[in-house]
């Protein structure tokens, strides 16, 4: 009996074992191994990166006034090493366009032209030697506006010797009555330009008509019409958008406000403004772009840099190739010692574009965010 006890449990301690180890060999259904890589979770599907978008749009910078330092009064206001360092700071930035343009101011000669500005207390010549035009074309710039009030500083002579050496350089350039515009083409894409200002010899930015015809014919050649104006009165009083016309000392400075629209109405796709040496609003009028202020950019020498007029917006556009705007894009400049143009950390132009920019067109519905990035809402 014993030894039939002792049989029967051994047999009962054998069943329960082996249900227990089939049990814990034998994973339930939908157990995942314990060795198996875990399936990673499905990833949300999102929007394609703003890079790849970009890629499908043309993509023009903008930035406003360049003198790279003047022979005239006096050599002191050169720059040492021929202003080779002026553009540094920002060089690769400004390439990074389908199209860069800026707007020069004053004339590029060695030496000699007449200046009718001697012994004017308030009145400033800029004359830049020859190879400081050498920093220009290695640093981008595809267009250069010559209608202002400084480019005929030093008379026929200046001009004429602007227009050649920027020539030499694959330099574009028009706004005098002798050169009102200039169409070229880049990368299949046909640009056309034209600059405006209120001073003798330059396209008058006071004849609306006149300037919406040339608009026109440009457009009838063109993908992509750009306009400049160097108008509106100057200085840190006057960092708004009037939409009356202006003067300053007397003279008529134009109303930027009313030429803008009439330039983009006539079909005009990107309105670039400067001459009131401070940065100003932005808008987009009929899905066109307007800066009406790009302020100084790479000063050396003669200007006063302080407060406003030491920041300026780098201004990046992209449009569709109907000239659409899409967005824009600032990279925030100040300018250092006597004129050296450095991306400022602290951003200060943006949000001073931001306050502009909503103080004077508060029903634009464009967002000027903390990085920079223009959309509209």
């Amino acid at each position: 009996m014993l030894k039939f006890l002792l049989l029967s449990l051994i047999s009962l301690n054998l069943i329960a074992c082996s249900q227990k180890t089939e049990e814990f060999i034998t994973p339930p259904p939908q157990r995942v191994s314990l060795h198996a890589e875990p399936t990673p979770p499905p990833q949300p599907q999102t929007a394609p990166p703003q890079n790849s978008v970009d890629k499908e749009l043309i993509s023009i910078i903008g930035v406003g006034d360049i003198m790279l330092g003047s022979n005239y009064p006096a050599e002191k206001y050169l720059p040492p090493n021929d202003g080779k360092e002026i553009l540094k700071n920002v060089q690769d930035i400004l390439k990074d366009a389908d199209i860069t343009f800026g707007n020069l101011e004053g004339c590029i000669l060695d030496s000699g032209g007449v200046t009718a500005k001697v012994g004017c207390k308030m009145c400033f010549a800029f004359r830049m030697p020859e190879k400081y035009a050498a920093n220009l074309q290695p640093a981008g710039f595809d267009i250069l506006n010559i209608a202002n009030n400084h480019i005929r500083d030093f008379g026929t002579a200046g001009t004429d010797n602007t227009l050649k050496v920027l020539k030499e350089w694959g330099i574009h350039t028009a706004g005098l009555e002798s050169v009102p515009s200039v169409t070229f083409e880049k990368n299949g894409v046909k640009y056309g330009f034209a600059g405006f200002a209120p001073n003798r010899g330059t396209n008058n930015v006071g004849d609306i008509a006149a300037a919406q015809q040339m608009v026109r014919d440009l457009k009838k050649v063109s993908d992509i019409v750009i306009i400049s104006f160097h108008a509106g009165a100057e200085g840190s009083a006057h960092q708004h958008v009037t939409k009356k016309s202006e003067t300053f000392y007397g003279e008529s400075r134009g109303n930027v406000y009313e030429f803008a629209h009439a330039v983009i109405d006539a079909g005009a796709d990107v309105v670039f403004g400067h001459g009131p040496h401070v940065t100003r609003a932005v808008e987009v009028y009929k899905d066109r772009f307007i800066a009406y202020s790009l302020g100084n950019f790479a000063t050396y020498g003669l200007f006063g840099l302080k407060g406003p007029t030491q920041l300026a917006p780098l201004m990046k556009v992209f449009v569709d190739k109907t000239g659409k705007f899409a967005h824009a894009e600032v990279t925030p400049i100040i300018q250092l010692g006597k004129g050296i143009p450095t991306v400022d950390p602290q951003k200060r132009v943006i949000s001073l574009l931001r306050d502009l920019t909503q103080t004077d067109f508060p029903d634009a519905k464009l967002k000027v965010d903390d990085k920079g990035h223009i959309s509209q809402l």
